[in-house]
Formats: structure tokens, sequence, C-alpha cells
């Protein structure tokens, strides 16, 4: 991103962080309510005097919480994200974690946008109940950054033949913390299949994806709830069970700060697309939608 797009935003840019049409973006220019320069033919909107006039039509503090935030990217992991972060080089640092571990980060500002795939209580979607619950007091947009294929992961082959969460009983399975979507996800639907925790044979928790499935592959455990493209790198077998929803809870005024627009600029190249086809069990296809935005 060139100096000028890092200090300037479009009328579209302002728009999306607005959650209003270009046309009223224009309203607000012509009455002169939003600051804005005509110095090069056509509409900006100097970035600085942006924030501090949102800041100052806030009812809550004036605080930019922006520059209040490192440049780290928190929560989840995802396999495809940590690449898409490392070619972009886009600069944001990564503390990948879990879901709960990085919402309470991002809470504490401790990143600029954390990673998420939690099912809503009511079941009938992903990230908002918590994203809301948590983070409702800030400045805050969930984007959808992919759907997964979450399952069973197993030994190739399937020498246990294992085809549904029923053949989980008895089996030993690579556990999750805690604080994981993954775990509290499959905590759900073993309830729903009729099963208890004390029915599985549960290993010590491991704090990622591929720690997990690399129990499957070293015969330390029978199954892993993992994702489709983590079976494939490794070349195990996968059970499908569910479509997950993971997004990325961003700060609204660092979304588009370099980093970020980084980031979200590789996302739409050719390399971005060819990887996402070749990595199992990725649909990108309503990738960055604004599924919610704090007022």
């Amino acid at each position: 991103m060139n100096e000028l797009a890092s200090r300037y935003l479009t009328t579209r840019e302002l728009a999306d962080l607005l959650r209003i049409k270009e046309r009223k973006v224009y309203e607000l220019a012509a009455s002169g309510a939003v600051p804005c320069s005509r110095a090069t033919g056509k509409l900006l909107f100097p970035r600085d005097q942006v924030e501090a006039w949102l800041a100052d039509n806030s009812s809550g503090p004036n605080v930019s919480l922006a520059t209040a935030r490192p440049a780290v990217l928190l929560g989840s992991h995802d396999p495809l994200l940590e690449w898409a972060m490392r070619e972009s080089r886009c600069g944001l640092a990564a503390n990948f974690d879990s879901s709960l571990d990085g919402l309470e980060r991002f809470a504490n500002l401790e990143g600029i946008a954390t990673g998420l795939h939690i099912p809503d209580t009511s079941g009938s979607g992903w990230n908002i109940e918590a994203a809301r619950d948590k983070l409702k007091d800030q400045p805050v947009v969930v984007v959808e950054w992919a759907r997964r294929q979450r399952g069973l992961i197993v030994p190739a082959g399937n020498p246990d033949g294992v085809k549904t969460l029923s053949d989980a009983k008895a089996r030993t399975l690579a556990s999750r913390q805690p604080e994981a979507g993954s775990q509290m996800l499959f905590a759900k639907l073993l309830d729903e299949a009729g099963l208890a925790g004390a029915d599985i044979n549960w290993t010590a928790p491991v704090r990622s994806e591929t720690d997990a499935a690399l129990l499957v592959q070293d015969g330390n455990a029978d199954i892993s709830f993992g994702l489709s493209g983590v079976a494939a790198q490794l070349r195990l077998e996968f059970v499908p069970v569910v479509e997950e929803r993971y997004d990325l809870a961003v700060d609204r005024q660092a979304w588009f700060d370099p980093p970020m627009q980084a980031l979200a600029a590789f996302c739409r190249s050719s390399a971005f697309a060819e990887r996402a086809a070749a990595m199992s069990g990725y649909d990108i296809s309503g990738q960055f939608h604004v599924h919610y935005n704090s007022t």
C-alpha cells in the first residue's frame, strides 16, 4: 500500500467503515459533516481526521483502539490464514492459541484481530453470539474468512472402519484445550449423539490442529476431530461431520490500516485462490463478508 492510500480513505472505504451507502458519504462530504479533500480531483478522506471525527461523535470513551493495539492476529489457528500472512508479507505477527483465548486477549487490546469458530448456542450460526457478548463495547467487525470441513481424522485406510461420531465410543481421541472452538463443538456434537465425555478415552490436551492429527499419525490416538486440510496434508483418512465457519473479528479502524489491507489484497490474488483450491475442505466464496458490525 502506498503512502497516499495509507493516509486516505476512498468513498467506498468510508462507506464500508460507516456501514452506509456511498451516496450518503457524498451527502456528508457536501454538507461538511465529514472531513474530506478534493485535491486530487476526487473525494479522499484523511484517515486521522476521520478517526477523530468518529471519536468526537461517539458516546463511549474518546479512545482510538486501533492505535492502542499491536499488529498481532490472535485466536484460533487456521493453516490457510497462517500461510497467507507469511506470503502477503503484511507485517502481522501471530499468537494463535484458541478461540476463547483470542477473544479474551482481543478484548484486552492485545491484537488487532482474532480468529473464531465458535458455534452459536442457538445452533443457527457461528461466532456472533460470542463476539457480541465479549466485544459489545468495542468497535469491531466480524468478517468471514472461510468455511471449512471438519470431521474425524483417522489413520490411513481407516482400519477401524470409523463412519460416525458414535464410532468414537471407547476409542482414544486427541483432546484439545477447553478454550478451543473444536473442543467446544465436539462436546456439543457428542451430546447430540447421546455420548458423554466419559465414553471417550482422551489424550492429554494439545494446542493445535496439526498436533492433534499428529497423535493419530504416530499411533497415539485413534481419532482427531480436525480439519480436512490437515488430514490431507498428513495423508490421513478423513470422515466429514460438519461445515464450520471461521471468522475474523477485526478492530474496525485497524481494518483500513496497511497490515490488514495488505493481507486482504493478497487474498484477492490468483496465488491465494490456487492455494485455497489445493487445500482440501475450504470454501472461500464468502471471504470478508461482514456478519456482524458493532454499533
